[in-house]
């Protein structure tokens, strides 16, 4: 059984907008028998955070296209984007690059 696991969420570029307006989030993942990754965690985003237009973030079972995610400070599509497994205290950044005009 994989242990409960800490992450530091951060959502700038408009994305806070979908949280309530919170840039930063400190969120435990509770244990379950597989580790995390960044697939279950958008699921778990979505059903436990977003409180309005789930669109406007997720897109099928991945991150709408304009928004870019980070891991530790490296771009996911070079950690495996939704399969990366999720460690404690990792941060996760989502930067909306859409802007409206």
């Amino acid at each position: 059984m994989a242990a409960p696991i800490t992450l530091h969420l951060e959502f700038g570029g408009g994305a806070e907008l979908l949280f309530e307006g919170v840039k930063d989030h400190q969120v435990t993942l509770p244990s379950q028998s597989q580790p995390w990754d960044m697939k279950q965690l958008l699921v778990w985003i979505r059903a436990n955070m977003l409180k309005e237009r789930p669109e406007l973030f997720v897109q099928g079972d991945t991150v709408r296209p304009g928004i870019l995610v980070l891991i530790n400070d490296a771009d996911w599509e070079l950690m495996g984007e939704l399969t990366y497994e999720l460690q404690d205290r990792d941060t996760v950044v989502f930067i909306s690059t859409l802007h409206g005009g």
